[in-house]
């Protein structure tokens, strides 16, 4: 379609096809990015879930942590999930040794905040911005955010925790949306970038 707009996927780690499959069921030309090139050419990028430490370390090594960052900054689209989520905060509470972001929302979160792997869960999620019934959250070694400035939008808690917080056109959700089939948080960020194109807010 003519409107489809062109969203690429981090593909340094973490479950990058799944986030594929979701943008193009929201109607988005989807592709994968791990080149500085490859990152000039969409309208918008997903920032998988993986291990946020992993993939700071990633970025840096392929040349992409500046481009990101100088692409943010001037306004592109970029939704993180997970350790996503992280690498869009503007500080980590506990970060690791040399450990990176590329910033964007002005919050605090804390990894791994939800348990290690062996706690991971599902829970339904009321996101804001997203209607009809609540959001099916997997959380898996998930992060939540400890605080956010004024700038950034709380969209959603789970048990008392902030898990989905949006500033201007930066997206994060402490949760794997990609995962459940669900595809409608997907289809809010593909509209994002749609305004973005067009020169307008969402």
């Amino acid at each position: 379609m003519t409107d489809a707009p062109v969203i690429g996927v981090l593909a340094l780690q973490g479950d990058v096809r799944e986030h594929l499959v979701a943008l193009a069921a929201a109607d988005a030309a989807a592709r994968a990015v791990r080149r500085p090139d490859e990152l000039a050419e969409v309208d918008g990028l997903v920032i998988p879930g993986g291990e946020s430490t992993t993939i700071s370390k990633l970025a840096v090594l392929f040349g992409l942590m500046e481009p990101l960052r100088a692409r943010v900054r001037d306004g592109m689209p970029v939704y993180g999930t997970c350790a996503g989520m992280i690498m869009l905060a503007d500080k980590i509470l506990d970060p690791r040794s040399g450990q990176e972001t590329v910033g964007g929302i002005d919050m605090i979160v804390r990894r791994n905040a939800f348990g290690r792997q062996n706690e991971s869960f599902e829970a339904a999620v009321d996101v804001k911005g997203v209607s009809g019934e609540p959001v099916e959250g997997v959380f898996i070694r998930a992060p939540w955010v400890e605080s956010v400035g004024a700038a950034a939008e709380v969209l959603a808690e789970h048990d008392g925790h902030v898990v989905a917080v949006r500033q201007g056109n930066a997206l994060a959700t402490s949760f794997h949306p990609e995962l459940t089939g669900d595809h409608r948080v997907h289809r809010l960020f593909a509209d994002m970038v749609r305004a973005y194109r067009r020169g307008e807010s969402l």
